[in-house]
């Protein structure tokens, strides 16, 4: 799914969103991947979520909402509230503090010799009127499939023996044309079948 509010691409369920942990880095991560190479995430080409430098600026706001902060202390907020799905880069906060400053939606003062970044009541202000979308944006970048870990690795490792069958039965010379529309006609029916029960 698309978010035109913050340019943010969710291809399914969250991959980092992939099935890890929600508390950053792999969390309870299912470990390994694929034969051949590859996680979860990959397989299924999944993209982490991003915030487009006109849609992040609202993120900025929020993380700064409760306490001023340092460049990347603001950086590690909104990968921290993101549940590590979403971390912008020094390219993206800079420019976006600059520009808040610029417009008077924060002051900046130094601390140990680095800027810190407060809100100001005009940021306040423009925060409130986005609100919406700053949640928005969070929820969906919550894991709600942590609490599935078991089932989803026991669900992989059926996928991974899927895979493993057929490239035995490559190696062997058992894919005929004949056998492959066989299996063609399996995994169309299988296919058909959950994707039936997804819907329900």
């Amino acid at each position: 799914m698309h978010d035109e509010r913050f340019g943010f691409w969710f291809a399914g369920p969250r991959g980092p969103r992939g099935f890890h942990g929600r508390r950053g880095g792999h969390g309870r991560g299912f470990g390994g991947g694929f034969p051949g190479g590859g996680d979860w995430a990959s397989m299924f080409r999944e993209r982490p979520p991003r915030a487009e430098r006109g849609g992040v600026r609202y993120l900025v706001l929020d993380a700064i909402a409760d306490q001023p902060r340092h460049g990347y202390e603001i950086m590690s907020t909104i990968a921290e509230r993101s549940g590590g799905s979403y971390k912008p880069s020094p390219g993206v906060i800079y420019p976006t503090l600059q520009m808040l400053e610029e417009l008077g939606h924060v002051k900046v003062t130094e601390r140990d010799d680095k800027k810190v970044y407060t809100i100001t009541a005009a940021g306040k202000a423009d925060l409130e009127e986005h609100r919406d979308e700053v949640e928005a944006f969070y929820e969906q970048s919550e894991d709600v499939w942590e609490d599935h870990v078991d089932e989803l690795r026991e669900f992989m490792l059926k996928i991974r023996g899927l895979v493993r069958a057929f490239r035995r039965s490559a190696r062997r010379g058992r894919l005929t044309p004949k056998t492959m529309a066989k299996v063609r006609g399996i995994l169309d029916e299988a296919i058909a079948k959950l994707e039936s029960a997804a819907d329900e």
